[in-house]
């Protein structure tokens, strides 16, 4: 550790938080607000590398934007948006297909399916479009899309829906590698009026808990984290990884947290909020690391923190999340990806080395009980010895 003065609690909390098995409430928020940022990343990176070495990954994507409709009106979104002349509103599967397709001959090896939450519930365009095409709500038709890609072109799904309830999730296990619901905060009171998730009912945090506790029932690999700078308290930020540790720990299906930082769009009620500063999310990301442990992949987007991103690295990440060499963010739209040789170059300038993985991680994809006997049987087309993606040495 740098010579440094170190409150006691904090130097106690440093180490109980080495051993890399996670912290508690009181160490997390000790940690949070009186640790040095040297020192914090220093630890957390240390655990890091103990439990995870040097290797970062990133897994090769195409990004397929089903529907933009959703009945949540968060802050901060401009991916959402409500009907209007000359939308059509779903993509219809021809469609998904060439999408998908590019992505297949761009050597993507995951379909990430990203789309709003219940929009049947809140747009008769949505309900009677569905209809037209032999379906009843968004979650019938996710997973007959994601039959088609798997099917069609071989890519691993991971679907981003939104609430997910147990029977559709059991429906999407057939072919999604992976299943994905940010939890973003565990303040419950950002709903209240003038909040990032005012006139947002799919935003409540025992919703999406519940979410990730159903994924854990049917053990299915799961991604998950938290935005910070939406309003939410450190406490917040703290009690949402505790959450998530909580599930985990219960089911041990939580394959990847991600710590992703607000972004201000033109256009949002929040186009004017304060964005959370480098440090502040280098901080966070290193209690997340220390809270979760040094068995979990911990990710925070590349893109979202343009050049600088290498600088992730050193607040103890070991992954870069879904990279698409074929469609932009549509998230973040103004955020465009790093090409992969480039994040390849910079990973190694950091001395690390960048591995290419599919859209279950190694561990995962290793105990069959995470998957359905159809992905298995395309997983070992895809899946190196080391569960990496097969074909994709060490960059």
């Amino acid at each position: 550790m740098p010579d440094v003065a170190i409150p006691d609690r904090v130097d106690a909390a440093l180490e109980r938080g080495l051993a890399g098995r996670g912290v508690s409430r009181e160490d997390a928020l000790a940690l949070m607000e009186e640790a040095s940022l040297a020192v914090l990343c220093e630890a957390a990176a240390a655990v890091r590398d103990r439990f995870k070495g040097r290797s970062v990954s990133y897994s090769r994507k195409v990004f397929i934007p089903l529907t933009h409709l959703c009945r949540d009106y968060c802050g901060y979104c401009t991916f959402r948006a409500d009907p209007h002349a000359g939308m059509q509103p779903y993509m219809l599967p021809d469609e998904v297909l060439a999408v998908a397709e590019a992505g297949r001959r761009a050597g993507c090896k995951e379909a990430l399916f990203s789309l709003g939450d219940q929009p049947e519930r809140a747009f008769p365009e949505a309900k009677d479009f569905l209809k037209s095409l032999g379906f009843d709500r968004t979650l019938e038709y996710l997973a007959a899309m994601c039959e088609l890609v798997l099917e069609k072109t071989g890519l691993l799904p991971h679907s981003n829906p939104g609430l997910m309830p147990l029977e559709d999730l059991r429906r999407l296990r057939e072919t999604n590698a992976s299943v994905g619901l940010m939890i973003e905060s565990a303040g419950a009171r950002l709903g209240r009026p003038g909040g990032a998730h005012w006139k947002a009912p799919d935003k409540v945090p025992l919703l999406r808990l519940r979410t990730i506790e159903n994924a854990g029932q049917l053990s299915m690999a799961f991604t998950t984290g938290i935005l910070i700078g939406i309003g939410e308290t450190p406490e917040e930020r703290v009690d949402a990884l505790l959450a998530i540790r909580s599930a985990h720990e219960k089911h041990g299906h939580v394959q990847e947290v991600i710590v992703q930082p607000f972004r201000a769009k033109p256009g949002t009620r929040m186009a004017l909020a304060p964005e959370p500063s480098r440090e502040d999310l280098l901080r966070t990301i290193a209690v997340a690391r220390l809270i979760l442990g040094g068995r979990m992949n911990i990710q925070s987007p590349p893109n979202l923190l343009s050049e600088d991103y290498p600088d992730l690295l050193e607040a103890g990440i070991n992954d870069w999340g879904g990279i698409s060499p074929v469609t932009k963010d549509f998230i973040n739209p103004e955020a465009a990806w790093p090409q992969i040789a480039s994040l390849s170059a910079k990973t190694a300038s950091a001395g690390f080395v960048l591995r290419e993985r599919l859209a279950i991680y190694p561990e995962f994809s290793a105990r069959p009980e995470f998957l359905s006997d159809r992905l298995q049987a395309r997983l070992r087309w895809l899946r190196s010895g080391d569960g990496y993606a097969k074909d994709s040495d060490p960059c």
